[in-house]
Formats: structure tokens, C-alpha cells, sequence
């Protein structure tokens, strides 16, 4: 089964580390094998440092799905330096754009919709990225399964 991966850059006050871990480990007991992040600041980023603890107990990939390969270009240095490590240990890179271009970002989400089975996501917001990413996989019929 492979799962997609959306939620907010900044998390909200409500937000639960554990729970998120639960609901990760809960799609790796149903069968999850693969997942697609995003690489984002926040959300991406958590989910990607718990499924890289989980891979060491479970058998899962871990699918970069980076919208430019300039994305981190505007994070701080510590952020960078995080994402630099993050991206290192992900079993595999898609890159679609080599620079920013208008409309990466939901190509990406798109992209990573068409190709889950399920999408966990992490929507407080009734806008913005998340918002667009869960409302496509709405119509595309995926599971969704809210954090």
C-alpha cells in the first residue's frame, strides 16, 4: 500500500507528535509500504524523521517527491542543513523541476495523489496547499485518512 503525505508547514498548537506516529505506524500495520513526502518545512519534515525511525523495525521506502531541486534554497541554514540530511536518507528522489516554476508545488501534490492509495493528512486550514491536496484526492477517490 503505499500513502501519500500532506499537512501544514506550521503546526498547530492541537498537533500530536504521537499521534502522528500512531496513525504512521497504524498504516504500516494495514499493510503501508511506501510513502511519498513532500519535503516541506513542518508536517514533511516530522513525518519523514518518524517513518525513517520506523524503517528501522518495518520494511517501508521513504519517496522524496521534491517540487525543484531549489526548494530549500530560502530556509535557514539549520533548516537546510535538516532537509539536506532528511533527503540524503529517503530510499529514493523524484525531482520534477530542477528550478522554482508557478504551479510546482501542486504538481507535486498531484503527482503524489495519483500515485498513493491513501492520504494521511494534517488539514486545519481551509487553504492553501493541504487544503488543494485533499480536496484532489477527494475527487479522485483516494482514501483519506485526517490526523
Amino acid at each position: 500500500m503505499r500513502v501519500a503525505l500532506t499537512g501544514h508547514r506550521v503546526l498547530g498548537r492541537n498537533f500530536s507528535e504521537a499521534k502522528l506516529e500512531g496513525a504512521l505506524r497504524a498504516l504500516v500495520g494495514e499493510g503501508a509500504d511506501t510513502f511519498y513526502c513532500g519535503m516541506a518545512l513542518g508536517f514533511d519534515s516530522l513525518c519523514c524523521e518518524i517513518l525513517l525511525r520506523l524503517r528501522e523495525e518495518s520494511p517501508v521506502k521513504i519517496v522524496a517527491c521534491v517540487p525543484c531541486a531549489d526548494q530549500a534554497a530560502r530556509y535557514s541554514p539549520r533548516a537546510r542543513e535538516k532537509y539536506d540530511s532528511l533527503l540524503a536518507a529517503c530510499d529514493e528522489k523524484i525531482v520534477l523541476h530542477e528550478k522554482y516554476e508557478n504551479g510546482c508545488m501542486f504538481e507535486r501534490n498531484r503527482r503524489m495523489v495519483d500515485n498513493c492509495d491513501v492520504l494521511l493528512a494534517y488539514l486545519e486550514s481551509e487553504r492553501g496547499g493541504t487544503f488543494y491536496t485533499v480536496n484532489y484526492a477527494k475527487k479522485k477517490g483516494k482514501r483519506i485518512v485526517f490526523l
